[in-house]
């Protein structure tokens, strides 16, 4: 594989890092700007905020520019919202620097999946793709927690610091590695951009995003509780329990590149059904310390398995804007985070019990099969028969086109 993929796995670290570390930081937060936890989790939502609108806005707005011009000033965005976090003189003003950090993370997603899939063979864009995203799954595993103990030690001003530097890391790395290339045709400028969202198998591309991964928030959310109300886990061991959450998703991002090159549309299938499975049976498998453990890992595999097919599968559907609707993904996938965990929190205020939100979760994931399902039908309707019987990540392109409408 391109050694440019590393570059845009720093950025994923990074970026993965600052998106996460705000949750584990809120009691510190909210200590130091005197205001109250509700008030402090505005924060996430900020974060969020910046994601799905930044996500298509920049996608669109620098679709005729060079992407790797693109990805460095995303990144240096990136950067600038991370230090004014860090400098921000109250609440407000670290609203604002929060919503500013989310803007580029979208974005920087998007692009760096078109340029991930331009630097390897056809047969290997899902590889590609889920490379990039390996920076994300390890931000779980080392970058949050070390951020979160950075925080509590040294205050979290010193954390959004540390964040920028990688940042920073991150743009010298871009710089160095990704090639220098000439700036994506026009496609009707902007208005052509949008266009290319207008198909329907782009919307049940992201109507899946959604679903699926609303299926993962829906549960994620409201792990903690599970993990020592049910399972009987002290507090203090949480944090080393979501680590290993990221073992798992980094193990199911890995495994669903792989796969996808292979039989995309399968591996997504796949992952779907592994995701019912594993969420319907969290009552049973949070009954016991040793069965919660190997839960939180079997989640993360099973929902991160369709992070690069879904990917792949969203930038094929809209074939003269791949940027955008990558980016739209990323978009979809915040969408999911904010609605996943509403609807766990309803099912737990209904009072259905401490793993209901994972229930939820399950229903949430046969919509997405659901929904991935009307997508196929809706392919093989639109695919010539010449091309039925192979539907891979390394679509042909004439194939790509004919979907993307």
């Amino acid at each position: 594989m391109p050694l440019a993929l590393l570059a845009l796995a720093v950025g994923a670290f990074g970026i993965g890092t600052t998106e996460f570390v705000m949750m584990g930081l809120l009691p510190e937060v909210a200590d130091d700007l005197n205001i109250s936890l509700p008030t402090a989790g505005h924060l996430v939502s900020a974060y969020a905020l910046g994601v799905v609108i930044g996500a298509p806005l920049l996608a669109a707005v620098t679709a005729r520019m060079s992407r790797r011009t693109v990805l460095i000033a995303l990144m240096a965005l990136f950067v600038a919202g991370n230090a004014a976090s860090a400098f921000a003189p109250d609440y407000h003003w670290l609203l604002l620097a929060r919503f500013a950090s989310g803007l580029p993370h979208g974005a920087f997603f998007g692009v760096g999946a078109v340029v991930a899939t331009t630097m390897v063979a056809p047969e290997r864009k899902a590889r590609s793709v889920s490379l990039m995203f390996l920076g994300l799954t390890v931000a779980n595993i080392a970058g949050v927690p070390v951020a979160t103990l950075m925080g509590q030690h040294l205050g979290w001003r010193a954390t959004f610091l540390g964040v920028s530097a990688i940042g920073l890391a991150a743009i010298a790395a871009l710089a160095a590695l990704i090639p220098h290339d000439k700036p994506a045709p026009a496609h009707g400028g902007l208005r052509g951009e949008l266009a290319a969202l207008k198909s329907l198998p782009v919307w049940l591309a992201l109507g899946t995003t959604v679903a699926g991964f609303g299926a993962l928030f829906s549960a994620y959310s409201y792990i903690t509780p599970m993990l020592t109300d049910s399972a009987g886990y002290a507090d203090t061991s949480v944090t080393l329990l979501l680590a290993l959450f990221g073992v798992g998703a980094t193990a199911g991002n890995l495994l669903g590149g792989r796969l996808a090159d292979h039989a995309m549309r399968a591996t997504l299938f796949g992952g779907l059904v592994s995701l019912v499975v594993v969420l319907g049976a969290f009552p049973l498998l949070m009954s016991t310390p040793v069965s919660a453990a190997a839960g939180v890992v079997l989640l993360g595999v099973a929902a991160f398995v369709t992070g690069s097919p879904l990917q792949l599968m969203v930038m094929e559907k809209a074939a003269s804007a791949p940027s955008l609707a990558s980016s739209a993904n990323q978009a979809a996938f915040n969408l999911a985070n904010a609605g996943g965990a509403w609807i766990g929190g309803l099912a737990l205020a209904a009072g259905f019990g401490v793993t209901s939100p994972a229930l939820a979760g399950a229903v949430l994931a046969v919509l997405g099969l659901a929904v991935a399902g009307v997508a196929y039908a809706v392919d093989r309707r639109r695919m010539p028969v010449a091309v039925r019987e192979r539907v891979v990540a390394a679509h042909l392109p004439q194939a790509a086109e004919l979907l993307r409408h």
